[in-house]
This record gives C-alpha cells, sequence and structure tokens, in this order.
C-alpha cells in the first residue's frame, strides 16, 4: 500500500529531537503560497493568532503571497486594505477571488458587451464589467448569463430576477459552492446555500467556478504564474481538495473550519500533503511520518490499530506536539481506510490526545 502523505516520508535522519530543530522550513520548497483567506489568515475582521508574522516572514524570504478566495462579494482592492490593516503585506494584485474565475468564464463563453445579471456585490460587479461585459439587475435586459455570489445585501427580489433569467435561457454560473462560511460568531450561511434558491426555483444546476472546480486554480495560476505552488487552506471540501485536484501540493491548518476529526476520516481526494496547527509552521522543518513493523511514527508519537480501533501513544517525555500526534494518526487512519474514509468512531479514542 503506498504511504500517505502529510509530510516528507523520508526527510532527515537522526533522532526526533534533532529533527526538531534541523532541516529547511516548510515553506522554502515552494515560490508561491496560494492562501485562503477566511479561517487561515482572519476570522471576519481580525487576524487569526500569528498569521500576519507568518505571512510577513514569507515574503521576505521571496516566497510570492497570493490571497485565494471563494468569498466574491468584496473587490481585490478592499480585501488587501482590509489585509493591510491587520498587518499582512497584500496589495490588490495579490488577491484572486472567485469572482474573478467566474468572471472569467463568463467572459470565454458570452460575446463582448453582453449583459449579465450579478446576483452579488460590488467585487462580481466589478469583476464582471473588467471583462467587457454589462453588470444588469433584472430579467427585462434579457442577460446572457446570470452569476451568483455571496453578498449580504442579496434580496427576494434580485434572486427572482436571477430565477426569471435562468428560466428564459441565461447561462447560470455560481462564483463558490461553499455552504458554510466561518465567522467570529460561527459558521454562516455560504454562497453555496444562497445559490440553491435559484437552482431549486429553475431546476437548473451553475456551473461552479470557485474551489474546488478548476477555474479559480487556473484564475490563480495565470495571475501569479507560480511554478512551485503551495496551496494553504482551512476546509478539506475545497482548498484541500481542489490542490489534489489541480495536481500541487497542499497544507491544512486547524484555525479554521475543519478539525482533527475531519482530517482523520478524510476520502483521498480530502488528504493534504502536510497538516499544521497555523501559519507559523510554514517556517518550521516539515515532520517526517514513518512507517514502522507496528504502525506510523512522528516525532515519538506513535499511532497503531488494536482491535479495530486506532490507538495514539504519546512521546515518553511528555513534550510532545499534538499536531505530531494528528500527522501520526492521520497516516495510520489513511492507511487502514486505503480508498475510503476511515469509520468516525474508530479513530474517536484518539482525539484526548490530540486535540489541538
Amino acid at each position: 500500500m503506498t504511504a500517505p502523505v502529510i509530510g516528507p516520508q523520508n526527510g532527515g535522519v537522526g533522532n526526533d529531537e534533532g529533527e526538531r530543530s534541523r532541516g529547511p522550513a516548510l515553506v522554502g520548497a515552494y515560490d508561491t503560497l496560494l492562501l485562503d483567506l477566511d479561517g487561515v489568515v482572519y476570522l471576519g475582521r481580525h487576524a487569526v493568532e500569528g498569521a500576519p508574522e507568518a505571512l510577513t516572514a514569507a515574503r521576505d524570504l521571496g516566497v510570492r503571497l497570493a490571497f485565494v478566495t471563494n468569498n466574491a462579494s468584496r473587490t481585490p482592492g478592499a480585501i488587501a486594505q482590509h489585509l493591510r490593516h491587520l498587518g499582512v503585506p497584500a496589495e490588490r494584485e495579490d488577491v484572486v477571488t472567485s469572482a474573478q474565475a467566474a468572471a472569467r468564464l463568463v467572459a470565454e463563453r458570452v460575446p463582448p458587451g453582453s449583459a449579465v445579471l450579478v446576483v452579488g456585490g460590488m467585487g462580481l460587479r466589478l469583476a464582471v464589467r473588467s471583462h467587457g461585459l454589462r453588470p444588469v439587475t433584472t430579467a427585462r435586459d434579457a442577460p446572457a448569463a446570470v452569476v451568483q455570489g455571496m453578498w449580504e445585501g442579496v434580496s427576494y427580489s434580485l434572486l427572482s430576477e436571477g430565477a426569471l433569467a435562468v428560466r428564459q435561457g441565461a447561462w447560470f454560473v455560481a462564483a463558490n459552492a461553499d455552504t458554510t462560511m466561518p465567522t467570529g460568531r460561527g459558521q454562516l450561511p455560504g454562497n453555496g446555500a444562497m445559490s440553491r434558491v435559484i437552482a431549486t426555483a429553475t431546476g437548473v444546476e451553475p456551473v461552479v467556478a470557485g474551489k474546488p472546480e478548476p477555474p479559480l486554480h487556473r484564475e490563480s495560476m495565470i495571475r501569479t504564474g507560480s511554478r512551485r505552488p503551495l496551496v494553504v487552506g482551512d476546509r478539506l471540501d475545497t482548498d484541500i481538495e481542489g490542490a489534489n485536484r489541480a495536481g500541487v501540493d497542499s497544507l491544512l491548518v486547524l484555525t479554521g473550519v475543519a478539525g482533527p476529526l475531519d482530517a482523520l476520516t478524510a476520502g483521498p481526494r480530502h488528504r493534504p500533503t502536510y497538516i499544521c496547527a497555523g501559519l507559523s509552521g510554514l517556517h518550521e522543518p516539515a515532520p517526517p511520518v514513518r512507517r514502522s513493523d507496528t504502525g506510523w511514527s512522528c516525532r515519538g508519537w506513535e499511532a497503531s490499530w488494536e482491535d479495530g480501533q486506532l490507538v495514539l501513544a504519546a512521546p515518553r517525555d511528555g513534550r510532545g506536539d499534538r499536531v505530531d500526534g494528528l500527522r501520526a494518526a492521520c497516516a495510520a487512519a489513511w492507511a487502514m481506510a486505503g480508498d475510503g474514509r476511515a469509520d468516525e468512531d474508530a479513530v474517536k479514542p484518539v482525539l484526548s490526545a490530540i486535540d489541538t
């Protein structure tokens, strides 16, 4: 069976304590970080702890920062301004949104100057206009396409116009299909939930531009010119799946949506290359996860299967990082699950030891 990858499989030699302090930092293997925003860099109006410092340090090393978000409500300039306010180095050109990917999709399909009904905010309207298309708000304009993105100001009237236009034959595009979005108050409905209104009313499923679908990754590569990107995200079903579908490496951070149980029970398309508690892990060596006769090990943590249950033993000195325990446990869980998903009840016993 092929070893699951959540870090270098043979990265370094020597004892585990040596591996903590030696070796190149994870970020050094990549020329660009394709960073999700919500749950990775910030939660609502506040920065994730340590994120500004980690990203500033990465930029100082010559790594390009690209902020790739499924959020289509705000303009790249507004997002960059918000990031700078939080202490994150960012310019408008560093931001890639699902609105931009959706607008490019539409522009490649309809004639220049076509009317496009925008069910969304200014970020989506400006993206549509930047491709030479004409944003409208009513089906009476006979739009060639309807494009929907998350916007707190969306109304029943605008949703109704979108549904009327789709029923009249307009091509239906959703900026993203996220059912929820993380905020400081918890998980709120996302564009995936809102776009179900038009889809249910018309029986027409939207073409999705955002993660994990290819258009947003293609938009990111066009805008950054990256050759060795690392996708960094907090969601398995968007960030990590999108990276896997694009054939690039990914880092799951545990500061947003996905938690340890999600990682342990992830199917193949949702398994990240690396797992870190937060963005500060970019500046540490990626610890090797090694296969042994009895199970999987990472920096003194030992994960194995006993009588159908996942078992995790902490380092004997009691000083082990719990994320290393999660890395070892994920390797064991993924190896046992193969092309499927590990049984939730079988892996839950280890959660008390690796709750981050």
